[in-house]
C-alpha cells in the first residue's frame, strides 16, 4: 500500500518522499541533492519534518538522506519489538545496505544521535564523522530512571493510550507548551508540523514504544571505543537534555569535541538552521 498519499499538502518536501520497504518495517524517506552522502536520523517524537531548513542547506553540497523513524512520522511499524535502540540501528543500518547508501557523515538530533554512534559500531561509515545535535546520552537519574521506562512501557501496552493522547495534547496550544518546554521557540507553521504528528495515533504510539524499549547502558559503557571524529552541538538553553550531557559524554570519547550555541534550545536546529548547518560544515570539511 502506498503510503505517500497520507502526507499532508503542506508537509516540507513532499515532492522528495519516497517509501522504502526494507523488513520488518516501510519507511518513509526524504532525499536531496548530490554528492557525498548525509545521513539524518530525528529524535523521539520527531520526523523529517524537522530537518525541513537545515536539508536545502546541507543539500547545496551533499545529497541528504533524512528518515522517519519506524512507527514515526509516516513510517510503518513493522515490528513492536524492533523499536529499541539496538533493533532501530540495526534495521536501519539493512535499509542502508539495501538501497547502497554510504554516508560521509552520520547527524541524529536527540535520540537519534544515539542511534548515529550505534551505527558507527555497526559499521555503517566506519570512517565517516559523527554530529549529534543536543545528544541524549545519559539515562534519568535516580527513581525516574525506573519509574519513567516501566510508565512508558505500561502506557504503550494500552491501545486506549495514543487515543486519549492525540484527543488530549492534539491542540494547538498544547504543543506550543510541549515545544516550549524543550527551551525551544518555532514559528506558527513549525508548531503546526508538530500538531499534525502528535495527532497521528500511529506516531503517539511508535514513540511510546520506542521509549518503552529504549536503553542506553551498553552504549554508553562502549563511548570510549568509539573512534569516528564526533562533533557535539548543544543549545544551551536546552530543557530536555542539559548540554553537559554532551559534556560528559565527549569527555569519555578519543575524538570527540563540542560546540554550544547560546540562547537556543532543544530544537537548537529547527530555531537557526543556519547556525547549525555552518558548525556541520566546518566540521565535515575540516
Amino acid at each position: 500500500m502506498d503510503l505517500l498519499p497520507r502526507l499532508p499538502a503542506y508537509w516540507p518536501h513532499k515532492e522528495h518522499s519516497q517509501i522504502i520497504p526494507c523488513r520488518p518495517h516501510r519507511w518513509h524517506v526524504q532525499i536531496m541533492g548530490n554528492g557525498p552522502q548525509l545521513l539524518l536520523i530525528h529524535g523521539a517524537g520527531g520526523a523529517t519534518h524537522s530537518w525541513r531548513d537545515v536539508m536545502p542547506l546541507l543539500a547545496q553540497t551533499h545529497q541528504v538522506i533524512a528518515v522517519d523513524l519506524p512507527g514515526q512520522g509516516f513510517s510503518q511499524l513493522g515490528s513492536r519489538a524492533r523499536c529499541g535502540l539496538d533493533a532501530m540501528a540495526t534495521d536501519l543500518a539493512s535499509l542502508l545496505a539495501q538501497e547502497g547508501w554510504e554516508p560521509t557523515a552520520i547527524i541524529g538530533h536527540s535520540a537519534g544521535a544515539a542511534i548515529a554512534l550505534r551505527l558507527a559500531e555497526l559499521g555503517v561509515s566506519p570512517r565517516g564523522q559523527i554530529i549529534g545535535i543536543n545528544a541524549a546520552l545519559a539515562n534519568f537519574k535516580g527513581i525516574a530512571g525506573f519509574l519513567f521506562p516501566a510508565f512508558a512501557k505500561l502506557l504503550s501496552l494500552n491501545p486506549l493510550t495514543a487515543r486519549i493522547f492525540t484527543a488530549t495534547s492534539g491542540n494547538g496550544a498544547a504543543v506550543e507548551r510541549l515545544i516550549n518546554g524543550t527551551g525551544s521557540k518555532l514559528d506558527e507553521n513549525g508548531l503546526k508540523l508538530y500538531q499534525t504528528l502528535i495527532s497521528r495515533r500511529s506516531h503517539v504510539d511508535g514513540t511510546l514504544a520506542m521509549m518503552a524499549h529504549w536503553k542506553l547502558d551498553g552504549l554508553l559503557e562502549r563511548l570510549p571505543n568509539i573512534l569516528n571524529q564526533t562533533l557535539f552541538i548543544t543549545g544551551s538553553n536546552d530543557q530536555a537534555v542539559p548540554p553537559h550531557t554532551s559534556n560528559a559524554a565527549a569527555s569519555r570519547m578519543p575524538n570527540a569535541q563540542v560546540q554550544e550555541l547560546s540562547k537556543l534550545g532543544h530544537l537548537a536546529y529547527e530555531e537557526s538552521p543556519q547556525q547549525v548547518v555552518n558548525l556541520i560544515r566546518a566540521f565535515i570539511e575540516e
